[in-house]
């Protein structure tokens, strides 16, 4: 009697989430506490990145490094975390909503790319890539309202801007002056920047992790029977993650910045224009002005990213069906 062949590892599987078999009580659950954890962590540096973008040109914290300085010395640490309350209140739901769009467009992205036989790489590319702004577009009706608010409350008193008592003393007074489409303030460059930046993200994100798998000896040709180790599966996640990071901001950070001048700088007497804002950036900085917060920023999605998939890998405890995935021409 011949003795099957031993199926050959597709890390694929381990590293993307299958919707279907993921445990979704589980996911809305102890997801949204361990996201909300990560968006603790990682607050201080959109607050940093949004002081930088907003600097006027007689600001003397023009670096990371002097903003943090700045805030602790006059603020201290709850300075870092100016509109956290605001944030973490709509972020959870937002992100949430992103989530199920991302995973539910992305299988069906994957089927339709099918037909025209890309390489691996480049199948995982379009179809991250497509579920990725499609899952920012949904999204962008909780987000942008908050961005609205969250950033006002991060540069109140920096720089000239207007100091509030709240969140709700922000969006209050937005609408009496503005209505609810005040709060919608920058709302085409926002999904400017983030579906653009999400499907680069999500793209870079898949694409680079096929790449590293071959790499290592793990491409759907190899012969490797003996299945990646779990702390290098978390090391590809990392490394996906920062390219994909380095990738997305380096592509989208000049959106980000006009987008966050425009929703901090949109609601005083003389509410400033895009056209508007992309001249005062070239006169005070040149084109580099652009770039205000990249470092920030490229730290920011490179680490929101990484955690959101080791945060995946962990909700998903998903079975590695090797032999049916190595079957298949999809790899999630």
């Amino acid at each position: 009697m011949n003795t099957p062949p031993s199926p050959r590892v597709a890390p694929f599987v381990q590293t993307e989430i299958n919707w279907d078999k993921l445990d979704k009580k589980r996911f809305y659950v102890v997801g949204a506490g361990l996201f909300t954890g990560v968006t603790v962590a990682l607050y201080p540096v959109s607050v940093v990145k949004t002081r930088l973008q907003v600097a006027s040109k007689d600001v003397a914290e023009r670096s990371a490094f002097s903003v943090v300085k700045g805030i602790l010395k006059n603020d201290g640490v709850p300075g870092l975390y100016r509109g956290f309350g605001t944030v973490i209140t709509g972020a959870v739901p937002a992100r949430i909503i992103f989530l199920t769009a991302l995973e539910t467009t992305k299988i069906s992205a994957f089927k339709l790319v099918a037909p025209f036989e890309f390489s691996e790489p480049t199948q995982a590319a379009i179809a991250n890539g497509m579920a990725g702004m499609t899952a920012s577009l949904f999204s962008q009706a909780v987000f942008v309202p908050i961005d609205v608010v969250s950033q006002k409350l991060m540069v109140q008193g920096y720089s000239g801007h207007a100091t509030y008592t709240g969140g709700i003393d922000v969006a209050t007074k937005i609408i009496k002056s503005y209505g609810v489409r005040g709060l919608y303030r920058g709302f085409g460059l926002s999904v400017m920047t983030y579906s653009p930046s999400s499907a680069a993200w999500w793209a870079s994100y898949g694409s680079s992790q096929r790449v590293i798998w071959r790499l290592l000896g793990y491409g759907s040709d190899s012969e490797a029977t003996v299945p990646p180790s779990q702390s290098k599966i978390v090391l590809v996640q990392a490394l996906g993650g920062i390219i994909a990071g380095a990738t997305a901001s380096s592509i989208t950070t000049p959106l980000d910045t006009i987008k966050t001048r425009l929703q901090v700088m949109g609601h005083q007497e003389n509410r400033p224009s895009a056209k508007q804002v992309v001249k005062d950036l070239i006169a005070q900085d040149g084109w580099k002005g652009f770039y205000r917060g990249l470092g920030p920023r490229f730290f920011s999605m490179s680490a929101w990213g990484t955690s959101m998939i080791l945060t995946y890998e962990y909700l998903s405890n998903i079975p590695f069906l090797y032999t049916q995935v190595y079957h298949s021409r999809f790899f999630f």
